[in-house]
């Protein structure tokens, strides 16, 4: 069970996470989202869809660590977004536009991410390194674009545009801004607007001030 944590220790680092994400609990989650359990080699790793609440089951289950229901947020923020950033990790694949602070939602392992940890204590895996790192650019730079792709596009005048993340919500404060401020508030000026994924999307800090 050690083995298998510090084994994922040192592909965080291989594969160029952040120090800070260099740590147990990422590794743990890097074991889950591959449902690798510590009786099971790397070559059997998989990529199931998984929402951050069983990846959390999942480790107490099969690694004996307990994490209180209330880091679920520390998990998202400190673990899986730099997964997804970094293209290692494609956030909810199954439906793109899934909002934010849906309990639905999920990650999964990228497939060529998949098919190198597959090779890791094998003969192959040097090979498959230099492979990947060949392409990792391309590929988190594929992923960002495709997620800006969802992002709802908002006009707050005529200089100044923002985009909030997807979801029902974001729509109607798209509404709110372009539709029912110019008809039932003209003249109006907006300070501030945000969202679940960027909570200070625009803010007019001078006007605030005033």
């Amino acid at each position: 069970m050690h083995k298998k944590i510090a084994e994922a220790l040192e592909l965080l680092k291989i594969l160029g996470l952040p120090p800070s994400q260099q740590n147990p609990r990422t590794a743990l989650c890097l074991l889950a989202l591959l449902n690798l359990t510590s009786d099971r080699s790397w070559k059997e790793a998989e990529n199931p869809l998984i929402g951050i609440t069983p990846i959390m089951k999942w480790i107490k289950d099969n690694y004996q660590k307990e994490y209180a229901p209330n880091t679920r947020e520390t998990f998202r923020r400190e673990s899986m977004h730099q997964f997804v950033a970094a293209g290692i990790v494609l956030y909810n694949p199954d439906d793109p536009k899934r909002p934010v602070n849906s309990p639905k939602t999920v990650y999964q392992i990228e497939s060529i991410t998949l098919d190198l940890l597959r090779s890791f204590n094998t003969k192959k895996w040097n090979k498959k390194l230099k492979e990947y790192f060949s392409q990792r650019q391309k590929l988190s730079d594929l992923y960002a674009k495709k997620r800006k792709l969802n992002l709802i596009p908002v006009k707050i005048s005529s200089k100044n545009k923002i985009s909030l993340s997807p979801g029902a919500h974001s729509k109607l404060i798209k509404a709110i801004i372009e539709e029912f401020a110019p008809r039932f508030v003209p003249g109006g000026i907006l300070i501030y607007v945000g969202d679940t994924g960027k909570k200070w999307g625009y803010f007019d800090k001078k006007l605030w001030l005033r």
